[in-house]
């Protein structure tokens, strides 16, 4: 029998508190649980403040200053939280590597190309300038970037946002990580372009064999490219399964909401479903379900007690009344 591969990635119980202004902490991210496995590509869906981006930042030590950090975060075994500076400043530049959503906002429009996708190798591995000009081609070569030579003595301002977002993710390519954390990596970019670009991170996820946290709004673009999909709101995840069974079987109201918000160029609507209400931060949360207040199935105990994440139907689901709701859908 084939012994079970470890997880690439173990979060447990991560939490984070922030402070400003004197004030005291609040939470941002409360009780994430999530396990990635070599390979795996996980998608993180949810409304803005949902706590998608601040739940990678926190595998990275990527935190605001004075964050309060709870929980563990393992990589390939290792305690992130209790690396010291050497084995961070490792973990960072060949362990993980971040696609940022804007990346003309992470690269330094002072500096050519060349220089941005070389510094790492020449400065901490200790490659060859000339070397790692060659390796630099090549890996722009890969992400679908023409002429690869001249583009390295351009600056950041001759490059348009789809290709500059092709840089970002050759730098990330270049430190050969294990894993990628993704964070919206195709906002700024129009439909033909994000396709494109999430085509050539599959693609070398796949063919590298590497991890991926896929972080992004859209729901069907994370079924779409991840086996699995987490739905996260206010700081918690509510839901998580398999991609096809979530498409298929969704179960907790918020993923329900999110799913029949979507365009359809099937069935004619003159105006889409939305989930009424704003979304709420984790500190804005009662006692109950953080969700109870835009909820059409909300009962008192959803206000009273706090929903915890239970297997269901082959996932995990964070609602008091979810069989009741599946078997009212599965009815009507």
């Amino acid at each position: 029998m084939t012994a079970p591969t470890a997880p690439l990635l173990e979060i447990s119980g991560l939490t984070v508190r922030l402070g400003a202004g004197g004030e005291a902490a609040r939470p941002v991210l409360d009780g994430i649980d999530l396990t990635l496995a070599p390979g795996e590509a996980l998608g993180l869906v949810g409304e803005s403040g949902s706590g998608k981006s601040m739940t990678v930042r926190a595998v990275t030590r990527l935190l605001p200053p004075g964050a309060e950090l709870g929980g563990s975060v393992r990589f390939e075994g290792r305690d992130v939280a209790a690396m010291d500076p050497a084995a961070l400043r490792g973990y960072r530049d060949s362990g993980v590597g971040m696609v940022f959503q804007d990346p003309r906002a992470h690269i330094n429009p002072t500096r050519r190309i060349g220089a941005f996708l070389t510094e790492a190798l020449v400065r901490n591995r200790g490659v060859p300038r000339r070397r790692a000009e060659q390796r630099a081609a090549e890996v722009l070569a890969e992400v679908g970037i023409d002429d690869p030579r001249r583009r390295l003595r351009q600056y950041p301002h001759e490059l348009s946002g789809g290709m500059l977002q092709r840089v970002m993710i050759a730098s990330v390519l270049l430190a050969e990580p294990r894993l990628i954390l993704a964070d919206e990596p195709t906002t700024a970019l129009d439909v033909t372009i994000q396709a494109e670009v999430v085509g050539i991170l599959d693609r070398l996820r796949r063919e590298r064999g590497m991890g991926m946290v896929f972080i992004t709004h859209d729901l069907d673009l994370a079924l779409a490219v991840c086996r699995r999909v987490a739905v996260m709101y206010a700081g918690r995840i509510v839901e998580i399964r398999d991609s096809a069974e979530l498409h298929r079987r969704a179960s907790h109201p918020y993923t329900l909401g999110l799913l029949g918000s979507r365009p359809s160029i099937e069935a004619r609507a003159e105006r889409l479903s939305a989930i009424p209400g704003r979304p709420v931060s984790a500190y804005e949360a009662g006692p109950g379900c953080a969700f109870a207040d835009r909820c059409a199935h909300v009962r008192p105990v959803c206000r009273e007690r706090r929903p915890e994440l239970e297997p269901f139907r082959g996932g995990s689901v964070r609602c008091h009344r979810v069989a009741e709701i599946s078997h009212e859908e599965a009815t009507a």
